[in-house]
């Protein structure tokens, strides 16, 4: 077994990231290639998807809580391979209702592993620096899905998209069981386990509602920002422009947040995250010229991105054992699975201009919770023996 300070270590749990992550990144293929593919309507399209986020977020709150308690060195390689086997078989089955349990199944063997993967991020010497390398790596095989995938599917059809998915988890379960991160021995987070079993301190729990408003905004914005700027007639050219930019300007968040752990900090960012969230969202809405809304769409994953780093440093600073931060999938899950249906309300009672003042006020939620996260100062880290490195 590797140590989360060593590079195997770290490997282990950056591959696991991305691929328990991949369906963030994934949506918008996915859904296209059920509608366009499998000629499944929008709603159905759209709950296969639910379906798997749904069985991520179960999952995710049933093994957080037994993260200290189960061997992650047998779960976490399982976990991929089930979703690994229900991706590959999900081809090979004609009717809806086996895709939708196929797609359930790949949500809970997911939401397994993802949770032991954050819970040891949780649990490493330095958790906001190993996120924010995590991060970016998640959005280098972004660039690269999101530019190569829909053309395996246009060459493969819509088997090559479930393949691809079955092949992302059969690395990272390979990995897994080829190594396994523990942490180090001698860290904070390792002498503080065995007192860690007490109910989880109150500032966590507002900490994770913060969470879950942050996602809830950029899922709902984020669903509609294409079809807000057709209908501003912006153009389409400029739109997918637009898009094509998110990519390349996602990979600065999570590097920017690692660069500057030691000089922010973490409560004023979570605080200031869900502020500047809700005026992109409000620009973004109600804009009819294109560069401010080209500039706030940009930039709404960012700070959705670089907010959530130092949140989530905090969080496992509050909590060495790792259970909080291993409820990140749930967290994650549960926003994104909840904002494209309340912004799809919105749009169709009150319009598009509503999404920007909806998200005023998940801010204003969002800053209430994160005004209770108050974690212990960052101390930088002592340089890792020469062994583990």
């Amino acid at each position: 077994m590797a140590p989360t300070e060593s590079t195997r270590g770290r490997i282990v749990l950056v591959v696991g990231h991305v691929a328990g992550m991949v369906d963030l990144v994934a949506l918008p293929v996915w859904v296209g290639t059920l509608m366009q593919v499998y000629r499944l309507d929008a709603q159905k399209a759209g709950a296969l998807v639910t379906m798997f986020l749904f069985g991520v977020v179960v999952a995710s709150l049933v093994f957080a809580p037994r993260f200290e308690r189960l061997r992650a060195r047998r779960w976490m390689p399982a976990g991929y391979t089930v979703a690994a086997l229900a991706f590959a078989a999900v081809p090979e089955v004609e009717h809806y209702a086996a895709m939708a349990l196929l797609h359930a199944l790949g949500g809970l063997a997911v939401g397994c592993s993802l949770s032991f993967v954050h819970g040891t991020i949780g649990r490493s010497a330095n958790p906001h620096r190993l996120w924010a390398t995590a991060g970016l790596a998640l959005g280098v095989f972004a660039i690269v899905f999101l530019g190569g995938m829909p053309i395996v599917v246009q060459r493969f059809g819509g088997p090559g998209l479930f393949y691809g998915l079955a092949a992302v988890m059969a690395i990272a379960a390979g990995v897994s069981t080829i190594d396994q991160p523990l942490a180090q021995p001698g860290s904070a987070a390792a002498a503080a386990l065995g007192a860690q079993r007490a109910a989880m301190p109150v500032a966590l729990r507002w900490a994770i509602a913060g969470v879950v408003c942050l996602t809830v905004t950029q899922s709902m914005m984020f669903s509609f920002v294409e079809r807000i700027g057709t209908e501003r007639g912006f153009g389409l050219e400029h739109v997918v422009g637009v898009l094509i930019a998110i990519g390349f300007v996602n990979l600065l968040p999570a590097a920017l947040a690692g660069l500057l752990q030691f000089r922010l900090a973490a409560h004023k960012v979570a605080m200031a995250g869900p502020v500047v969230q809700g005026l992109l969202a409000l620009v973004i809405a109600q804009s009819a010229i294109f560069a401010p809304y080209a500039v706030a769409t940009t930039l709404l994953p960012f700070v959705t991105i670089f907010t959530h780093t130092f949140v989530f440093g905090a969080m496992a600073r509050l909590d060495p054992s790792g259970r909080a931060v291993a409820l990140t999938p749930a967290m994650l899950m549960t926003g994104s699975a909840v904002g494209p249906l309340l912004g799809g309300t919105l749009v169709v009672g009150l319009g598009y201009g509503s999404l920007g003042f909806a998200g005023l006020a998940i801010a204003a939620l969002g800053l209430v919770a994160f005004s209770r996260l108050r974690p212990p100062p960052t101390v930088p880290a002592p340089a890792a023996p020469a062994a583990l490195r």
